[in-house]
Formats: C-alpha cells, sequence, structure tokens
C-alpha cells in the first residue's frame, strides 16, 4: 500500500472524501477552524504528492515550489479557480482540478432566494420583527416588488445559470441572458449585456471571475439598469465594484441587491457598510451549502486526486490543462 502524502487544508470536510484518500495515502490535515495562511500552506504542503484545497487557498508559484517535485495534483473542492496561477502550474506539471456542475442546483437555489430576499424587502422585514418594529399591521408596510412576472437577465449561461433559468420559468419570469458563446435556447434568449441591462428587472450574475471580468458591474453599468432592478450576485465578489453598489442603492438609482459573494471574504464586521445597507440582503458565500452538495464536492476532489495519484486522467481538470501528471 502506498503511503504518499496529501495534504487537506482544512480540519474537517463533510462526506466520505477524506476518508477515501485515507484509505489508501497519509493524509495530512490543517487543525484549525480559522483558513490556513500562505506560510502555513507552503509548510504544510512541503514533499506532498497532492493537496485537498478549497477554492480560496491561494496556489502560485511559492506554494507550488514549497511543494517540490513530488507534487502531482491539487484538486480544489470547488467549482471556481480565480486563486490558481495556471501557468505556473503547468510550468510544474501539476495538475490542478475543480467540481463544476457538483454545486449547480444549490446555487441556483440560492440565486433564486436572494432574489425574493431582495426584491420583497424580505431581510429588512426580519431585521424590523426582530428589532420589536412590527407594532401594526399597515398597507403600505414591507413593500416589494413582484419576482413572479419580473423579467430576469442572467449574465454568464452555465450551468449555474442555466439551472436558475429553468427555476424562473416557474415564476413565469422572461428569462434573457449575456455569453459569448452560449445561444438561446427554451428557457432564455441570447441578448447584448447593455439591453440585459436597459431592460431586465432582475440581473443575476454568473461568470467566472477573470481579468475581463473584474468589475464587470460598475457605476456605468448599475446606472443602465432601471431604479426598480434588482442586482444579485452568486459568483465573485470582485465581479461587482461595491462602491459603486452601495451608492446606487443610497442614491435609489438601484432598488435592491442580494449578494452570496463579497470581496476580501470573510467579512466579520457588523459596521460593514455591506452589512448595514438595508435595501441590499447578503450572505456568508452559502450557495454549495447543503449537507449533500458540500460532501459531493469533498468527494469528487478526493477522487480526482485518487485517479492522478493513480496514474489515470483527472475528472474534471481546469479547462485547458493538462489531465494526467
Amino acid at each position: 500500500m502506498s503511503r504518499s502524502r496529501i495534504f487537506v487544508s482544512r480540519p474537517r470536510l463533510p462526506g466520505p472524501g477524506v476518508e477515501l484518500l485515507a484509505s489508501r495515502y497519509q493524509v495530512v490535515q490543517w487543525h484549525d477552524d480559522t483558513a490556513p495562511g500562505p506560510d502555513d500552506l507552503r509548510e504544510l504542503v512541503r514533499g506532498c504528492d497532492g493537496a485537498l484545497l478549497l477554492g480560496n487557498d491561494r496556489v502560485d508559484a511559492a506554494l507550488l515550489d514549497a511543494a517540490g517535485g513530488g507534487l502531482k495534483a491539487i484538486a480544489l473542492a470547488s467549482a471556481g479557480f480565480d486563486a490558481v496561477d495556471q501557468d505556473a502550474a503547468r510550468a510544474r506539471s501539476v495538475v490542478v482540478t475543480h467540481t463544476p456542475g457538483v454545486l449547480a442546483e444549490s446555487t441556483a437555489d440560492i440565486a433564486l432566494s436572494l432574489m425574493l430576499m431582495a426584491r420583497r424587502r424580505l431581510g429588512a422585514a426580519v431585521d424590523s420583527l426582530r428589532r420589536g418594529g412590527w407594532r401594526s399591521f399597515q398597507m403600505d408596510g414591507y413593500l416589494g416588488l413582484d419576482v413572479h412576472g419580473a423579467t430576469l437577465g442572467l449574465v454568464g449561461y452555465g450551468q449555474i445559470a442555466q439551472a436558475v433559468a429553468r427555476r424562473a420559468a416557474g415564476f413565469g419570469m422572461s428569462v434573457q441572458h449575456h455569453a459569448r458563446t452560449r445561444p438561446g435556447d427554451a428557457y432564455s434568449r441570447a441578448v447584448g449585456l447593455e439591453e440585459l441591462l436597459r431592460t431586465s428587472d432582475i440581473v443575476s450574475l454568473h461568470v467566472p471571475l477573470t481579468p475581463e471580468t473584474t468589475g464587470l458591474i460598475g457605476a456605468r453599468e448599475l446606472a443602465l439598469m432601471k431604479p426598480t432592478a434588482t442586482l444579485v450576485n452568486t459568483a465573485r465578489g470582485a465581479v461587482v465594484d461595491e462602491a459603486a453598489l452601495l451608492t446606487a442603492l443610497r442614491t435609489g438609482a438601484l432598488h435592491s441587491a442580494g449578494l452570496d459573494v463579497m470581496n476580501d471574504e470573510p467579512r466579520s464586521d457588523p459596521a460593514d457598510p455591506l452589512f448595514t445597507e438595508p435595501n441590499l440582503v447578503v450572505l456568508p458565500h452559502v450557495g454549495s451549502a447543503t449537507e449533500r452538495t458540500r460532501a459531493a464536492m469533498v468527494e469528487h476532489a478526493a477522487r480526482n486526486l485518487l485517479a492522478v495519484l493513480g496514474g489515470d486522467p483527472a475528472l474534471t481538470p481546469l479547462p485547458g490543462t493538462p489531465a494526467t501528471y
């Protein structure tokens, strides 16, 4: 039995994935609920044949060099991979994998939840109730805007966005999307980005974080949207200019917004402007946070490692990267 070493970057992960690895390899796990810093990662990955990391663990040249020449594969328990220096991994022949598709349906549920919470002002209503603010029934109290029958614009049209489009059909929504390579289908029609922003009642973001999508929704794009519109982001925080979003909400240029992602995650200051804006609902990156989905992500990442270390192609290597070591 091989006793090659695999580093796992969190002390507890759902499902049987870590047990699968431990049945064949020596597993070294991070010991603290606080995420390991770059120095910790570099130290603990040293001498390992593989690593199971989360999507926000930075994979760069320094980490890969610290691991040494024996590192064959890094498996992310994440669909996103913007924290990976792909050029550095390719130069060192390290296979990097991710978990696309595994979390699409659960994340689509959260996108729809944010539409409902933000547009119907449910977050503000719950806050008011908890503060004792509901003293009488008023016909003009807690008024929001309808989600059923609204026009939904999806920026990006991958697996998550397509799952959102299917759900939107049940709400009688008219769906349109903007994507470079995705034509229309039975659930959505393809339009240009500016048309989508101008005509949608709800804009939901579903693009990966790349140099082209960083700051994709800024002051100019928000100004194109209806003052009655809602912005939802379950993609990556840096796709949206947070300062511009807050300004649009505070000035009434935008009705509401719902975020599952932010810049500089995690954030915990109760006085953070994102947490105090009444027309903004913010969640702590829980798009994939169901027991079944998170367990499936970890198990899929583990099976990617088992495949590569066993001499087989990875199940889901990063797009455009080698599948074998």
